[in-house]
């Protein structure tokens, strides 16, 4: 696993080419589902647009571009080409356009749509909107009852992420630890709990750097 960003709200921006209007709207995505849904939306925001062409990448394999009716290879790819070579994941773009009434050509077909997409994506960034996702993982902490209120209590004071509390025979704490931080988080609940906490390392996932 790998860090990457990602948008933390959507965006958007206008540029222009020859008279063609692109209107660019990039998203948070974190399933297909959620990209598919946000296209749908821009697709009914703008039904006279010339195209609504996409892109979205989710997760470390899930790349997908659609041209929607420009010549094959000029929207979508360059619009996925630009957000991977930015480091950017689940995210999903938009990019609207209006015909201004002059032909761009193949070249500058893909330079319009990739450049809609990578001044959106400055415009995130200068907006603060781009998060830095790290690899993490879950972790799960089971204590005594005489031990949960206090080891509950320091969790919610630490820089660690307390995901959900379960009761039950034991109470089990769910946390998500970077990566980089498991041992030294498993010899803190230890030194927490004199060594009586059973510390369970467990999936893999991303969290937004501090």
């Amino acid at each position: 696993m790998t860090s990457y960003l990602t948008v933390k709200d959507r965006v958007e921006h206008e540029t222009e080419a020859k008279r063609s209007r692109f209107v660019c709207a990039v998203a948070p995505a974190r399933t297909v589902e959620e990209a598919v849904e946000f296209i749908a939306e821009r697709r009914r925001l703008h039904p006279a647009a010339t195209h609504n062409c996409t892109a979205y990448v989710v997760g470390q394999r899930v790349q997908k571009g659609d041209d929607d009716g420009e010549p094959g290879g000029t929207a979508g790819t360059p619009m996925v080409q630009a957000l991977v070579g930015r480091g950017f994941s689940d995210v999903v773009a938009v990019v609207t356009r209006y015909f201004g009434g002059v032909l761009l050509g193949a070249g500058g077909l893909v330079r319009a749509y990739g450049s809609a997409v990578t001044e959106t994506l400055d415009q995130a960034e200068a907006g603060g909107t781009v998060a830095r996702m790290v690899p993490a993982r879950v972790v799960r902490v089971s204590v005594a009852h005489d031990q949960a209120g206090r080891v509950e209590n320091d969790l919610r004071a630490s820089r660690y992420a307390l995901r959900e509390v379960a009761y039950g025979a034991a109470v089990d704490f769910v946390v998500a630890v970077g990566e980089d931080e498991v041992d030294a988080f498993a010899d803190w609940v230890a030194t927490l709990t004199a060594g009586r906490a059973r510390v369970a390392p467990g999936e893999g996932i991303h969290l937004a750097a501090p």
